[in-house]
């Protein structure tokens, strides 16, 4: 793999260099075995840990990013009309960290800059003011972002990958079985990790046909009974050297001790080299662990975004139709026009069920195979009428081949009318544009198709909700959604050490714990409450007070003695139980422990914020 690098004479270029093509190469491997929702994560993570590293980031900034924090001080919120609540105990919490403690200060005083920021509509790449602009590195300029405009936090989250690694670290990565196929061997199974509705079958079969081993590829779909088929069936294929093809792994789950058993007795010597095991399952805790570990793995589940799904579309798709498309036939520059017409709107469908009931009132799962049979009708069809037939492809598209998973009447109609934009006689010509910025637009009639793969990867990362015919707020809220469950999820993926300089969980949850013993409020004293306000048939509601009373003491008493125990436990003073453990975490990703949810009132606020409401 280092060889296959540039070899510059000056040794520090050729060290930089091995150290980006290692970066790329294990960021790459990783992205296949990753779901989309979780590459950009990846990528984030390995940038933050390649600064950490390097003492560019630090630790404790990166704790506070994720978890979070609490004001040091009340102040009044200085623009409420367009500073939530919410928003201002963000930015009032950055005095936790000295490097923001100027910042804080001046923000009441700068406010018709940041409320440009917060209208813009990439307020990612808007300039701070003076001195912040400089003084506040790429890093401290998200918090900046999270706490006024939290839907852009992903978009800065790829330019910061982009400015520190390169854009080819937040571009789509296409998913290729012949690179999964070189890290395999005769011992290794090659394991399709599925998603809902997606079906990998198809590009085994091609890619067996590729590597000539199609006659020598098995396949059963397991299930009740099939394990002693599927058994003989991968002896027979030891021997021989065949591909065997499980599917659905998932279904057969009190087969699966025998399937890690006959994998982990693979021998190198006695077992052909030809021989390859390829297995499908969903997510499943009854998948054998082992065989995970020790495999090679790819996902399988639509790309996120419009260009992703566009750039596999024409190269798993389209391929198939190289010939046609290259040929000098009279309805070729037709057949790419209705063709990018028909990716288009493949993308456009998929990318809708992010907007939640916006998109569609069910998230319908359209697949890989409904725009095959789509880009299949619509060659045989050109090639059978003189004339485009417009109302044929419309049909078999929109109520047969995608309209057929759709159950309700209102998304038939949602469908319908979407279909009408990019199957009509308007985008049969190199001037159409489907969108109001031109970014999205046909090509030229003799636009090859390495043309219109190097445009479709010129396309923008990020999909504007204009596209979707809807407004440009349409997706704060799903946007919002999307960062915490990031933010999370980053947070799930820490270390139980901050940092080399940095505290551990210990001493973190530690001042965690004291910090909100030293602002518990007192109990109420029930006795004074019940002689100031006795319960009486014209007083209802001082019943109610006293049951509250109670319900409230009940949550502080175990508030403050679950504290104590685990300052105790910290120190050894007592044993650290399961309960105590996850508190322990709780604490240390700033969230309302299970113990005290289970006493409390319900809220959506985070640890710190509930301490000082």
């Amino acid at each position: 793999m280092i060889l296959q690098c540039p070899i510059p004479d000056d040794i520090n270029q050729r060290v930089e260099i091995v150290n980006q093509y290692l970066t790329f190469s294990l960021y790459s491997n990783v992205c296949r075995s990753l779901f989309e929702k979780h590459k950009l994560l990846f990528a984030f993570l390995l940038c933050i840990r390649i600064l950490l590293d390097e003492k560019k980031v630090d630790p404790h900034e990166w704790h506070f990013f994720l978890a979070g924090g609490s004001p040091l001080r009340d102040a009044p919120n200085p623009a409420p009309e367009w500073i939530s609540l919410k928003a201002w105990n963000e930015i009032m919490a950055m005095e936790n960290l000295s490097s923001f403690g100027e910042f804080v200060r001046a923000f009441p005083h700068q406010l018709s800059h940041y409320k440009k920021v917060f209208e813009s509509l990439e307020p990612h790449r808007e300039e701070l003011p003076a001195p912040f602009n400089k003084s506040l590195d790429d890093f401290q300029k998200l918090f900046v972002l999270k706490g006024l405009r939290p839907d852009k936090v992903t978009n800065g989250m790829q330019d910061f990958i982009t400015s520190h690694l390169g854009r080819r670290f937040v571009e789509p990565q296409t998913t290729d079985l012949s690179a999964m196929f070189k890290e395999s061997s005769s011992i290794i199974p090659l394991i399709f990790v599925l998603s809902t509705g997606t079906d990998p079958a198809a590009d085994l079969y091609k890619f067996a046909d590729r590597m000539k081993m199609a006659k020598r590829l098995f396949s059963i779909s397991l299930g009740q009974g099939q394990g002693p088929r599927a058994e003989k069936m991968m002896t027979d294929a030891l021997d021989v050297g065949s591909w065997v093809f499980f599917q659905n792994c998932h279904l057969a789950p009190s087969w699966m001790p025998r399937l890690e058993r006959l994998v982990e007795t693979l021998n190198p010597d006695q077992v052909h080299r030809e021989f390859r095991l390829w297995l499908t399952s969903t997510p499943s805790p009854q998948f054998p662990v082992s065989i995970l570990q020790n495999s090679a793995k790819m996902t399988v589940e639509p790309p996120r975004g419009v260009k992703a799904n566009m750039l596999r579309a024409y190269l798993n798709q389209v391929s198939d139709l190289l010939d046609f498309f290259h040929s000098e036939h009279e309805k070729v520059a037709t057949f790419k026009w209705l063709l990018f017409s028909l990716c288009l709107f493949h993308g456009v469908l998929l990318e809708r069920r992010k907007f939640g009931p916006l998109g569609f009132n069910i998230p319908y799962e359209f697949t890989d195979g409904d725009l095959k049979i789509c880009i299949s009708q619509l060659h045989m069809f050109l090639l059978e009428y003189s004339e485009i037939p417009f109302k044929v492809l419309v049909y078999t598209a929109g109520h047969i081949n995608y309209g057929g998973r759709v159950t309700d009447d209102w998304d038939r109609r949602c469908l319908m009318n979407v279909l009408a934009e990019y199957y009509n006689p308007d985008v049969v010509t190199d001037e159409h544009v489907f969108d109001e910025t031109g970014a999205y637009r046909q090509l030229s009639a003799e636009a090859p198709i390495s043309e219109y793969l190097d445009y479709i990867k010129r396309l923008p990362l990020n999909d504007e909700p204009q596209l979707f015919g809807l407004h440009s707020n349409a997706d704060i809220s799903c946007a919002q959604a999307y960062t915490y469950t990031c933010l999370n999820t980053l947070l799930l993926l820490q270390p139980k050490q901050v940092g080399g300089a940095a505290a551990s969980q210990e001493e973190v949850t530690s001042n965690a714990a004291t910090g909100i013993l030293d602002i518990l409020p007192k109990e109420f004293d029930l006795a004074y409450i019940s002689e100031q306000y006795p319960v009486l048939y014209e007083e209802s509601l001082n019943t109610v007070l006293i049951q509250e009373a109670i319900r409230y003491n009940k949550l502080l008493k175990i508030i403050q003695t679950t504290l104590k125990d685990l300052l105790k436990a910290l120190k050894g003073l007592v044993v650290m139980s399961e309960t105590l453990e996850k508190m322990t975490g709780s604490l240390f990703k700033n969230s309302v422990p299970a113990i005290w949810a289970s006493k409390a009132y319900p809220s959506l606020k985070p640890l710190g914020h509930r301490s000082l409401a």
